[in-house]
């Protein structure tokens, strides 16, 4: 059995996620329901679950603050949210799960089964320090990037980065100094989560950092020449954003 925590301030919310446990992920048992975050706290130092369905959106305290005061995280977090569209943008980036409100079920099982393949293995929670990291500039320009990986966490400050470059399911960072990174992220990750921190995805493989642009060569699409001497292509079709973008800087 999957001992779980619920902790959403609407009583609708965590019906929904009792009624649908019960019904179709009969392994995961409810040990307490909370109302409040501060509820929450306590529930998961009494109970010490395996699995904490978590409200981002609460009075007085968000799920993330929850999280903050649980610190070290040693269970599974299923974010729940009505929408909050930089929270789950640093969720997805830490590759961690969330549900949507009003619940869809088949979400909701896939989440468990990925839960139980995480307990199974005993993964690390390095997901949730990096997602708790990013989201302290959810007002503002990540300055300082959280990576998770396997064995801890990478980090990265955002003015070191001249452009991100896709391969396939990974994506290499081109750092000042020569230096390459290589992040088994997709380049989409990294343009979500630094769309407000004067990145510009300027073609399909390619996401510069603008404060790194030391000319713009004209042209159909035409061409950035970047610090340290690289060229990257602008394609037609993202030359206007471009632009747009730099006029902002």
């Amino acid at each position: 059995m999957i001992k779980a925590i619920v902790v959403d301030d609407e009583a609708d919310g965590r019906a929904a996620i009792a009624m649908a446990l019960a019904r179709y992920c009969p392994e995961v048992f409810i040990a307490e329901s909370c109302e409040t975050p501060e509820a929450g706290v306590r529930a998961i130092h009494a109970h010490k679950p395996d699995l904490v369905f978590l409200d981002i959106q609460m009075p007085r305290m968000s799920g993330f603050d929850v999280l903050q005061k649980l610190s070290p995280i040693t269970f599974e977090v299923v974010f729940v949210s009505a929408y909050d569209r930089y929270a789950i943008q640093a969720i997805k980036f830490s590759a961690l799960d969330y549900l949507l409100k009003p619940l869809d079920v088949d979400e909701l099982i896939q989440a468990v089964r990925k839960v139980e393949e995480r307990l199974r293995l005993k993964n690390n929670p390095f997901g949730y320090q990096s997602v708790l990291h990013n989201l302290q500039f959810r007002d503002g320009k990540i300055k300082r990037l959280a990576v998770p990986a396997l064995d801890g966490i990478s980090f990265f400050d955002t003015d070191s980065i001249i452009f991100c470059r896709a391969d396939g399911s990974y994506t290499t960072l081109y750092m000042r100094n020569k230096q390459q990174v290589v992040v088994a992220k997709k380049l989409k990750d990294f343009e979500t989560l630094l769309a407000e921190s004067d990145f510009c995805r300027v073609h399909h493989s390619a996401l510069i950092n603008v404060r790194h642009v030391q000319k713009y060569v004209k042209g159909e699409g035409g061409y950035v020449i970047l610090s340290e001497g690289h060229h990257i292509d602008v394609s037609r079709r993202k030359k206007e954003d471009f632009l747009r973008l730099m006029d902002l800087i």
